[in-house]
């Protein structure tokens, strides 16, 4: 089955799609993006992921030129046409083509990019989720406004690419000694008295919508939590730690720079609210 994507008003065979070289995504990654992952056929806190675009957009002076309704119109028409039951459906917003490269914001008239397509994938019961993952750290050497999901993505791809070569599957980036995020995922550790620990929000993190919802699942199944910076030795010190994000829900995390954390295997607190983040987001989507 060909897969159909969506691109600036019109579904197309994926091998139709076509993006001008001058647009201003391809040439200096001015754009930004969401995420919204996808079970039973059904959208899962799509509402927060759109509410994110649309602050993305204001940050960057970006034009959505949809409104949200009809774009959420758009991902169900997409998932719909593409018989999508498990995933993500990705869409991309640029400032559009302006016929050549100029440095300079195009003046009125020129046409936002937006493109979306559907991405298959096993959300709930991805191999991950039960072994857990291991991660390496390194230098965070992103821009300082990480909040704004934009689509300049080579940094991250550096650290998991230098995570795949050590052996490992994702990077903790460290800023000043103090670990920000995973690479495109929120991190998490759970304290030896057994306390949620996440960075706080600011410019420094995405503000995952994820993230959002587990701290308000913690705070509803009386889960200790807290939003606070931590170290690189707290996070080896830790008795469990985690990521989370809109496809992964929570991952564990069993290594950190080749050491154990806790016994080495996905701890009970992580698996716990996994499970409940599961619960919630099966009935969400039932």
């Amino acid at each position: 089955m060909t897969r159909i994507v969506y691109i600036n008003g019109d579904l197309v065979p994926e091998h139709e799609a076509k993006v001008s070289i001058f647009d201003r995504g391809f040439l200096f990654a001015d754009a930004v993006y969401e995420v919204s992952a996808v079970l039973n056929g059904k959208l899962l806190e799509n509402a927060g992921h759109i509410a994110r675009l649309v602050r993305s957009c204001r940050e960057l002076k970006l034009t959505l030129p949809v409104t949200p309704a009809q774009l959420e119109a758009i991902q169900q028409e997409l998932i719909a046409v593409n018989q999508l039951k498990e995933g993500a459906v990705y869409l991309q917003l640029s400032r559009g083509n302006t016929g050549d490269r100029e440095f300079e914001f195009p003046a009125a008239g020129v046409t936002p990019t937006l493109v979306l397509f559907t991405q298959a994938r096993p959300v709930i019961d991805h191999p991950k989720a039960l072994t857990g993952i291991k991660v390496v750290t390194l230098e965070d050497i992103r821009w300082r406004r990480r909040d704004i999901k934009v689509v300049g993505l080579l940094a991250p791809c550096l650290a998991k690419e230098y995570a795949h070569a050590q052996g490992a599957d994702d990077a903790f980036l460290v800023e000043h000694g103090l670990i920000t995020e995973g690479s495109a995922c929120n991190a998490w550790i759970v304290t030896a008295q057994g306390t949620l620990v996440t960075r706080p929000l600011s410019n420094d993190i995405l503000h995952g919508i994820t993230r959002q919802s587990l701290l308000e699942l913690a705070k509803r199944h009386d889960i200790p939590f807290e939003e606070r910076a931590f170290s690189v030795e707290e996070a080896y010190d830790a008795r469990e730690a985690f990521i989370s994000s809109a496809t992964t829900f929570i991952w564990p995390v069993v290594q950190i720079d080749g050491r154990a954390v806790g016994d080495g295997t996905p701890g009970p607190i992580t698996r716990a609210l996994r499970g409940i983040y599961v619960q919630m987001a099966l009935r969400a989507t039932a």
